[in-house]
Parts: structure tokens; sequence; C-alpha cells
């Protein structure tokens, strides 16, 4: 619990809910804030300023939650109006992929701050202006981030994927931030469908600066590796998705991930090998390609078109880079592994548009290179 004394004519806000409020002397009241869960210590936070609120409910998987809006009272009525829309469309959408919000004993509030804001567990912070984008922007490039508020459904997403799943070193804050980054995608298909998500998801590559790993070369130093692991991250779960080519089993994995890892710190390698267990498939080499390294895998094509073969293979990569591709349209659908030796098949003239590089490269986070002529 945190307990704040603050002058008659201030608010203070805390994570959880609401214990005690009392008048401590003339001009201080002391209010008591508790949370039931778990909570990391970066996400403990006093609020204090000249506050109002309203609250509402959310009837999600676990029953009724608390929703609570904390806002400078001269916002109050903008808020109103923006808000709650904002908030039921990202608890929605995260429980349909998630699983339950995790912290349903401690309720869910926003409050507002002068920063843009931050996953303070069950009291995340709001300085998004009331209005779409991030801060106006849409870092997508694509104009679906201007449809959505970021920083609530950004921070919002948090509450899954580093408050409830939160990782033992910061080496691995991949996990955190790979994974919330993801969840903007997840939101934009939830609200207006696959092709939108798969262009935000393409859009936001560049930020992407590949000038250092996501993971950092030491662990157990607090080190703490590139921005990359935002929108790289995302686009590597995007790919793996691709691969995977099952939006069911997919989903179960994250929904998964956040049961067994439910209120626990765990280390990166971890929700790595949940990941290749559930869907069946060894995903180290990709894990260490995207997290390790700052190369972007290079797929190979070379078409005969006297036999209607196709060669393939990868360069640029790690020892052992196996991603699978899972290229379809409507009527088509062809999957392989291409290694990093030549391999052949046979496509016919259908499958064989389902090899155009800029398809491919918006599916899977790979540049993909046409040959003329096969090089041994």
């Amino acid at each position: 619990s945190s307990t704040m004394n603050v002058q008659n004519q201030l608010v203070a806000v805390a994570n959880g809910k609401l214990q005690e409020k009392m008048p401590v002397s003339n001009d201080k009241t002391s209010y008591t804030w508790a949370v039931e869960n778990p909570i990391n210590n970066y996400n403990i936070i006093p609020y204090i300023g000249n506050y109002v609120n309203f609250s509402e409910k959310f009837l999600g998987l676990k029953g009724e939650l608390d929703l609570d809006y904390w806002v400078l009272d001269y916002n109050l009525e903008k808020a109103k109006d923006y808000l709650p829309a904002e908030v039921h469309n990202a608890l929605n959408s995260f429980e349909y992929w998630f699983g339950p919000y995790p912290f349903y004993e401690d309720g869910y509030k926003l409050i507002e701050t002068e920063h843009l804001g931050m996953e303070h567990q069950s009291a995340v912070a709001y300085g998004n202006h009331f209005k779409p984008g991030y801060r106006g922007r849409d870092l997508s490039g694509t104009g679906w981030g201007l449809k959505w508020d970021f920083i609530v459904v950004h921070e919002t997403g948090h509450e899954w994927f580093g408050n409830n799943i939160s990782t033992n070193d910061l080496a691995d804050m991949y996990v955190h931030e790979s994974f919330t980054n993801y969840s903007e995608t997840l939101f934009v298909e939830s609200m207006f469908g696959k092709e939108a998500a798969n262009e935000y998801n393409y859009g936001i590559r560049s930020g992407i600066q590949n000038q250092q790993p996501i993971i950092p070369s030491s662990y157990g130093v607090n080190a703490q590796g590139s921005g990359d692991m935002y929108p790289k991250g995302g686009n590597m779960l995007h790919s793996i998705r691709h691969s995977i080519n099952n939006d069911q089993l997919f989903r179960n994995i994250l929904a998964g991930l956040n049961f067994t890892f439910y209120h626990q710190t765990v280390d990166g390698s971890e929700i790595q090998n949940y990941i290749s267990k559930k869907a069946g498939y060894d995903f180290s080499s990709i894990f260490e390609q995207y997290l390790t390294t700052t190369q972007i895998p290079e797929l190979q094509l070379h078409l005969n078109e006297d036999t209607m073969e196709v060669s393939y293979k990868w360069e640029n990569v790690v020892e052992g880079f196996d991603l699978p591709l899972v290229l379809k349209n409507k009527e088509e659908t062809l999957r392989f592994i291409p290694s990093t030796i030549w391999q052949k098949m046979k496509v016919t003239n259908a499958q064989r548009k389902l090899l155009e590089p800029s398809s491919i490269e918006k599916m899977y986070y790979i540049a993909v290179k046409k040959l003329q002529t096969l090089n041994n």
C-alpha cells in the first residue's frame, strides 16, 4: 500500500484501489491506495494533482472490472466523451488475444499526466491529449495509426506483457516491448481487419534502425538493448505468426503465455521455448537472428521458366536459420522452408504469382532478391 498526505485542494492517486481518505490536519488530507496483486517496483507511482474522476464497469472475461479515469478538472468533459470507447476497444481486443486482464482485483485506471505515457500497473499514465495517434502522429505512416489512441492501446497492452509477465533481466526487455508493440497490430486487426493490420505492421518498419541488436551482449549488468525492440520485435512476431499459419493456434500461444507465466518473472528464453513448443516448430534460430543480430534475412529466388522450378535459399542469416514461409492468396498456398543451401520446388503458374517480392516482404520482415541467373 502507499499513503500520501497532500494539501486539501489536491488529490493523490496511486496503484490499485483507494483504501482510505482522511483528514490529517486542517489543510492536509491522507490518501491510502493498495494493490492485491504482485507489482514491479518500477510500476509503483504517486500521482498528485487537481484530479477529478469518473468511473464505469467493463464486463470482461472474469466478470465486472472497475474502470476509473482520473483527469485534471478542466478536462473532465473532454475525457468523458473520448476515453471510455478507447479503453473498451483496447480491453475487448486484448482479452480476445491474450486472455483476461491480469489485475481484476485492483481495477483499471487511466490517470492524466504531463508526460506521454507509462504502463504503471492498474494506474496507467496517460498524456496523449485526448486525441488519436501518437501525439497526433501515425508511427506507421499508413493512416491506420490515426484511428485510435496510441497511448491507451500501447500502455494497456503492457498490463499483459511487462506487468503480468515480467523479465528477470533488463536485457530481455523485448518480452515487454516487442509483444506490446505487436499488441498494436492485433488491435488494428480487431478494429479494422487483417489487411489493415498487415499494413500497419509493415508501416512501422520505418522506425527500425538496425544499428544494434535488440538483446545487448551481456546479462546481469542492467544493460538494455536497442529501441528496435519495439518495431523490429513486433515485425519478428508478425513473421512468426505468418509462419505458423494458424491464427487460432497463435492466439492460444499468446493467451497461454499469460496463463502459464501469470504474475511471474521470467527469462526471455522461457518465452521463446514456450512459443516453439506450442507451435510444434523450433523457432530458436529465428529469435537468434532478429534479437541478437542486425542482419535482415535475404531470400534469394530464381525461377527457371522452362521447367517452372524455383530455386531458393537464405543469405545474410545466422547458422541454421530456417524460417518457414507460407505464401497465400484466396486461391493458392505455398509452404516451404529455405535453408542456406539451394533447394528447388516445382510451381504452377498460379503459385508463381505468390513469389512477388513486395507481397512476401509485406508478410515477413525479410528482403527478397530475384536472381536472373543462378549462382552456385
